[in-house]
């Protein structure tokens, strides 16, 4: 398969004799039909890529299709803000298609599915936001492709109808994977305006310079079929118009760590070291004036030297650590069920092999040290004795451990803590 983006570079994989189980694909070899180190040296974080259904050899409707659409909007009780509805290019205010849903479910802004119908008859956009904790196929998808690309992801739906177009000219500040699910979109892509913009540097601070882009002629017009997959990095001008029929598209929002967000953990863990600092927490002068340069020029050279010499002496492992709790924090680990774990608890037998829980980002700290070890994850934190560790360590390794391996104790608290599963 060779795949062209616009910087000429492509992808080239070999395409399969024969269309594989999708599930035992990794997730960005089901989008793109190459790998993770393929994608990120040709196309991550950098330029657009489009790969047909044809060359990565396969549709979407295993992961969603126009039956969830209804399913979700007039059978699942959806709420804002899992809704939202567009016409013109402007989002409707949540009253326009929301209402109470009757006895023993009187909250007020429930999806109504005859506004909706009436709403999407006359040509405005479905947007289902946050299928990845609504639609259960995209629920481990999307776990398992921010855990393959090791950044956040999420997913929403946009739903549109024949000739219609639900947004303007705008740019994303996440990069996007664009699914086509059914019907056909044409899309026009141009250049960024601003580079790899932040979260707080959304398209709306540049709405002149979007709009004089959006006039250039696009970079690719392009119109996506299903199976169809476009890679666009954060910050690519873009707007679709559905055509003949109606047009079902995923986007899978990946909200990439920047140096930035390193940044911004540098600086906290600086400060956090002046506090310890005497000289950086004592009062400025009694009666100084604080917007007088002249009063305040020698306590910022002090403070100035002090943070340049604790830059120098930030620990990179620090650093890594606060990232990795705001990691934790970004995420949720595989869902499980509480009755089935309380089952799995109260039948437990030596034989039986826990499995350590999906996408737990477990560590195993201070296990050498005076306090006690403890197991940090996604579900919280777990405090070990001097005797569990050794097993912690094994389940951690192999992420599975005999029931008899761990002790009766520990194996029902870590089901209990919901951090492991019985395999069966």
């Amino acid at each position: 398969m060779t795949t062209v983006h616009p910087s000429g570079a492509s992808l080239s994989e070999g395409r399969p004799g024969h269309r594989r189980d999708a599930d035992a694909r990794r997730p960005l070899e089901r989008l793109l039909g190459c790998s993770a180190e393929t994608f990120a040296e040709v196309a991550w974080g950098r330029e657009p890529l489009l790969v047909t259904a044809e060359e990565r050899d396969g549709r979407f409707e295993e992961l969603f299709d126009e039956a969830a659409v209804d399913s979700l909007l007039s059978e699942n009780g959806l709420r804002t803000p899992f809704l939202r509805v567009a016409r013109d290019g402007t989002t409707l205010p949540n009253r326009d298609f929301t209402a109470g849903a009757g006895v023993g479910a009187g909250i007020g802004d429930q999806a109504d599915d005859s506004r909706l119908s009436a709403l999407f008859a006359d040509g405005a956009t479905l947007v289902l936001q946050g299928l990845h904790r609504t639609w259960p196929p995209l629920v481990r998808f999307v776990a398992d492709l921010a855990g393959e690309l090791g950044h956040p992801v999420q997913a929403n739906a946009y739903v549109t109808p024949p000739q219609s177009q639900g947004f303007d000219d705008h740019y994303d500040v996440h990069d996007v994977f664009v699914l086509q699910v059914s019907g056909e979109k044409e899309w026009r892509i141009h250049r960024p305006v601003l580079e790899s913009p932040l979260r707080d540097q959304p398209w709306t601070l540049h709405r002149e310079a979007v709009r004089l882009r959006a006039e250039e002629p696009p970079l690719i017009r392009t119109v996506l079929r299903p199976g169809d997959c476009l890679y666009l990095p954060r910050g690519y001008l873009h707007a679709a118009t559905a055509l003949g029929d109606v047009s079902t598209h995923l986007t899978l929002g990946v909200h990439a760590w920047t140096r930035h967000a390193v940044a911004n953990e540098v600086v906290a863990a600086v400060l956090s070291a002046l506090a310890d600092d005497p000289e950086v927490r004592t009062s400025l002068a009694a009666g100084l004036d604080v917007g007088s340069v002249d009063d305040v020029r020698g306590d910022v050279s002090l403070v100035r030297e002090r943070l340049a010499a604790a830059l120098e002496r930030v620990d990179e492992s620090l650093v890594a650590e606060r990232l990795a709790a705001a990691s934790r924090a970004a995420g949720r680990p595989a869902p499980v069920g509480p009755v089935r774990q309380l089952r799995a608890a109260q039948e437990l037998a030596a034989d039986d092999r826990l499995l350590l829980r999906d996408h737990l980002q477990p560590v195993l700290e201070d296990a050498d040290g005076e306090r006690g070890a403890r197991l940090v994850s996604r579900v919280g934190t777990v405090a070990l004795g001097s005797a569990d560790v050794a097993a912690v360590r094994e389940l951690l390794d192999h992420g599975e451990c005999a029931a008899a391996r761990l002790g009766d104790d520990l194996a029902r608290r870590l089901l209990a803590r919901a951090v492991v599963v019985r395999a069966d």
